[in-house]
């Protein structure tokens, strides 16, 4: 019989993440910025990863100005000794890793007519090749880790549009998300689930959160009209706050998931629920 987690009482907060690694890849990004801070505001020592250094290394600025342990690690998730070098610095310098966080994803302005077959390859790679990669590689760091604390975790980052697709009625003044996107993200959710029962027996669970609507500043401000018929297609009758995406990222990563693996959570308002 597989071992129990580790589930100490005298700890107040189940979603307490002192002393806990996170590479998180994508870390710079709209929402990866909230995740971020959310993973540092419950203890944990944050990997940031992305393309821009410069970026990167203001988000680290801004968590270190609020006494959190964020570190810059700008490496390409498309590039598998890149990956093999940025595991092998997170072991030596850490000496473990207890949550990798699968957010990186590069945004296209192509339409369904420019759509080229690379352009889908690509966006596996991405989404999916990627993210399996830095998993090869961070195996051995996850499987120590929860034979430490009981179990460790993997969280991909997939999207509402792996579910459903985007209603052109509401995209007037912007064009929707390509063809390629969504179905990238939606093998995301599905090689989470066969992850899931692959590294089960070794107590890592492979869970996948799906964002809804969360537009950027910048949408937002320009295109009023546009946010508020993102807003009505919902249940709450809102759009998503980055925030919000933080909570579900935290839950995945603490204990207080320790019997979840091979689930997608929903963190779109309801709009998949229609």
């Amino acid at each position: 019989m597989a071992r129990s987690p580790k589930m100490t009482s005298t700890n107040p907060s189940m979603f307490d993440l002192s002393g806990n690694v996170v590479l998180l890849t994508g870390a710079a990004g709209h929402l990866g910025r909230a995740m971020t801070l959310a993973l540092c505001e419950c203890g944990a020592i944050v990997y940031a990863n992305g393309r821009d250094k410069g970026r990167l290394q203001r988000l680290v600025r801004d968590m270190d100005a609020k006494g959190h342990d964020a570190r810059v690690l700008n490496f390409d998730v498309t590039d598998d000794s890149a990956i093999e070098a940025a595991l092998t610095q997170i072991g030596d310098e850490a000496g473990r890793l207890d949550v990798v966080v699968n957010n990186a994803y590069a945004g296209s302005g192509l339409q369904a007519d420019d759509v080229t077959r690379r352009a889908y390859a690509q966006a596996y790679d991405l989404a999916v090749a990627s993210s399996a990669a830095i998993v090869t590689f961070a195996t051995p760091l996850l499987r120590e880790a929860a034979s430490d604390r009981g179990s460790s975790s993997v969280i991909n980052v997939a999207t509402m549009y792996g579910t459903v697709s985007p209603d052109p009625r509401i995209y007037r003044e912007l064009p929707p998300n390509p063809p390629h996107y969504g179905p990238a993200k939606a093998a995301l959710v599905q090689w989470t689930r066969y992850m899931a029962c692959r590294l089960g027996p070794d107590q890592i669970r492979v869970n996948a959160v799906s964002p809804g609507p969360f537009p950027n500043p910048g949408v937002a401000a320009e295109y009023p009209d546009f946010v508020d018929r993102l807003a009505d297609r919902t249940p709450l009758h809102r759009i998503g706050q980055p925030a919000e995406i933080g909570g579900a990222v935290v839950f995945l990563a603490s204990r207080a998931s320790s019997y979840v693996t091979g689930a997608n959570i929903a963190v779109d308002g309801g709009w998949t629920a229609w």
